[in-house]
C-alpha cells in the first residue's frame, strides 16, 4: 500500500498538455489496500452497529429511523451469502475503501498532477486511518466514498465544463441519501463556499438546480416517514451530541482527532492542500473545496458531531496536498524528510491491521465512556456469543407452556442484534428491542405474557414496575469486559406484562443508548409515536 515516488528538489511546473491517468500504478496501489484490508477484515468481531444492520436487513424497508437502506441492504446480502462471516460482511466496505483510493488519484489527475502525484494522493488515503476504519460496515463507510465522488464531478466540471457532471454529482448525491442523511449538509457547505471564493457561474448553471431538485426529490420518502413517526432523527441530534462529548471530549476533542483520522503522510498533505489552495495558482479555481472542508468541520463541531464526518472531503485535499508538494520550491532535507514520513505511514497501517486488536489478556477495567471507547478501538467487542449463551440458559428455564408465548427482549440494539445473529442455533423466539431504530421494528405482540430479557444488571427496578413477575437468572459481570455484554449484563425471566405491549411500547422505545458508565436523563427519552 505504498508508492516509490521520486522527489526532486525544484518545482514542476505545470504542463500544457493534461497527463494522463496513473491507471497502472493506482489500481496496484487500489488492489494490495484492498487484499491487506479483506484478509485483516474479520480481526475484529462484530461492532454493535454492524449486528444492528443484519437485523435491519432482515426488516428491509425503503428507510428506517436513522439511516437509509443501502447499508442493511448488503448486511442482508452478505448474510444470504455467507451467513456468519464477518469478512462478507465488510467486503462491501473494503470495496467503498477501494473506490475512495482511487477517487483521491482521479481528483489529483483532474488538477493535473502528474503519475507520481496520483500515486502519493492514493497512498495517502489507502495509509491513513479513514481507510482503516471504512473498511467496517457503516454508513460512513458509503458515506465517505460517495460524497469523495461527488467533489471529483465537480472539480472536473471547473476543469471543463461539462453540465452533465453536476446532474452526475445531483443523482450521486440521491443515493447517498439512502445511506447517510449528511449530504444535504455536505451539499450546502459546498454551496456556501462556492458563494464565498467561486466559480460563481456554477449557481448560473441551469443544472445546478436540476441536480439540487434531485437531491431534494430522493428525500420525499423519507420525511414522509420521519414525520409519520414524529421526527426521530432530530432528536437523534442531541443523542449523538452528548455521547460524542461524552466518549471524545466534544469539540475540544475533535481537531486532535483528525490526524489519526488522515494518518501521517494525510495529515502533511491536508496541511499543505490546505495552503496550496490559497497560494498556487493552478489550484485557486478549486479553492472551495478546502473552504467547504472548514466550513462543514465548524459545523460538525458546533453540533458536537463525530470527527469523520468531514471525512469525505479528505480525498480531495490529499489530492490538493500531493499537487501543492510536487509544485512546492523544495530544499534537499524536505525531500529527506519525505523518506522516513512515508516509511513510518505503512509502519503504521501494518501495525494497526496486524496487531490491532490487542490481546484480550492486556485488557484493563473501563471507568468512563472514554475509557471504553478506547478500550473498543484497541481490543473490539467480544463475547457477544456468551451474552446469547445466557440469554438461551434463561430461555431454557420456561415450561412448554411459557415458551408457546415468550419472546425476547433486549434493552440495546446491539443486544438485540446479536441475540438474532448468534441464537438462531438455539431455535430462541423472535427478538424485539425498544432501543433507537429497533424500536421502530415494533412492539412485541400482545399475546407475549413471558419475556426474557437481557440488559443492564440496573434494569431490574423498571422490570419490576412493568411485570408482575421478575426473575434474574443469568448475571455476567467480567470486571475486564464490556458493560452490556460480558460485563454488568443480566439476564430475566419476566411474566404478566402490566400493559399491552401496542400501550406500553411507546413509553418504553428511546434513542438513548446506555453505556452503563455514563448517563444523562435529558436524552433518555424519545418522541412517542
Amino acid at each position: 500500500m505504498t508508492a516509490v515516488v521520486e522527489v526532486r528538489t525544484e518545482p514542476e511546473s505545470i504542463p500544457n498538455t493534461h497527463p494522463t491517468f496513473a491507471f497502472r500504478a493506482v489500481a496496484l496501489i487500489a488492489a494490495i489496500a484492498g487484499i491487506m484490508f479483506t484478509a485483516t477484515a474479520a480481526r475484529y468481531d462484530y461492532f454493535g452497529d454492524e449486528l444492528y444492520f443484519l437485523s435491519a436487513g432482515r426488516r428491509l424497508d425503503f428507510t428506517y429511523a436513522d439511516q437509509g437502506v443501502i447499508v442493511p441492504m448488503f448486511a442482508w446480502i452478505a448474510d444470504q451469502l455467507a451467513p456468519g462471516s464477518v469478512t462478507a460482511l465488510r467486503f462491501p466496505s473494503v470495496l467503498m475503501c477501494v473506490g475512495a483510493i482511487v477517487v483521491a488519484a482521479l481528483i489529483a489527475y483532474e488538477l493535473r498532477g502528474n503519475h507520481r502525484v496520483q500515486m502519493l494522493a492514493a497512498a495517502a488515503y489507502a495509509l491513513s486511518g479513514l481507510a482503516a476504519n471504512q473498511v467496517v460496515l457503516s454508513t460512513f463507510s458509503f458515506d465517505a466514498t460517495l460524497t469523495a465522488v461527488i467533489t471529483w464531478l465537480f472539480i472536473r466540471w471547473v476543469r471543463t465544463r461539462q453540465d452533465w457532471l453536476i446532474i452526475a454529482a445531483g443523482l450521486v448525491a440521491a443515493l447517498d441519501m439512502q445511506v447517510k442523511w449528511m449530504i444535504p449538509i455536505v451539499w450546502a457547505c459546498l454551496g456556501l463556499a462556492v458563494i464565498v471564493c467561486g466559480p460563481r457561474e456554477v449557481l448560473r448553471r441551469p443544472a445546478l438546480w436540476v441536480a439540487t431538485g434531485i437531491l431534494a426529490s430522493s428525500l420525499i420518502p423519507i420525511l414522509y416517514w420521519q414525520s409519520q413517526h414524529n421526527w426521530p432523527q432530530l432528536a437523534m441530534g442531541s443523542v449523538i451530541g452528548a455521547e460524542q462529548d461524552a466518549t471524545g471530549y466534544g469539540p475540544i476533542g475533535f481537531l486532535p482527532q483528525f490526524p489519526i483520522l488522515a494518518g501521517i503522510m494525510g495529515t502533511l498533505l491536508l496541511a499543505i492542500g490546505m495552503w496550496a489552495a490559497f497560494k498556487q495558482e493552478s489550484l485557486r479555481p478549486y479553492r472551495f473545496l478546502p473552504v467547504a472542508l472548514l466550513i462543514m468541520t465548524a459545523v460538525v463541531m458546533i453540533t458536537h458531531g463525530r470527527p469523520y464526518y468531514p471525512g469525505g472531503l479528505f480525498p480531495a485535499i490529499f489530492a490538493f496536498g500531493a499537487v501543492g508538494l510536487w509544485q512546492y520550491d523544495r530544499k534537499r532535507w524536505m525531500n529527506l524528510a519525505l523518506v522516513p514520513i512515508a516509511a513510518a505511514s505503512v509502519l503504521t497501517t501494518v501495525v494497526t491491521l496486524t496487531v490491532i486488536p490487542l490481546s484480550p489478556s492486556w485488557r484493563t477495567q473501563s471507568e468512563n465512556a472514554l475509557d471504553l471507547g478506547l478500550k473498543t478501538a484497541f481490543f473490539g467487542n467480544t463475547n457477544w456469543a456468551l451474552m446469547v449463551d445466557a440469554v438461551n440458559d434463561g430461555y431454557a428455564t420456561l415450561t412448554p407452556a411459557e415458551k408457546a408465548n415468550a419472546v425476547i427482549l433486549a434493552q440495546g440494539y446491539p443486544q438485540a442484534g446479536a441475540v438474532e445473529q448468534f441464537g438462531r442455533q438455539y431455535g430462541l423466539p423472535a427478538t424485539f428491542s425498544p432501543s433507537r431504530g429497533f424500536g421502530f421494528f415494533g412492539p412485541p405482540p400482545d399475546s407475549a405474557t413471558t419475556v426474557v430479557y437481557v440488559g443492564l444488571d440496573t434494569a431490574e427496578p423498571d422490570l419490576r414496575s412493568r411485570f408482575t413477575e421478575v426473575q434474574r437468572v443469568v448475571h455476567l459481570d467480567d470486571p475486564m469486559g464490556t458493560p452490556g455484554i460480558d460485563r454488568m449484563t443480566a439476564v430475566w425471566v419476566c411474566k404478566g406484562p402490566k400493559q399491552p405491549w401496542s400501550t406500553a411500547w411507546d413509553t418504553m422505545t428511546t434513542l438513548y443508548f446506555d453505556l452503563g458508565l455514563w448517563r444523562d436523563p435529558n436524552t433518555t427519552t424519545r418522541p412517542t409515536r
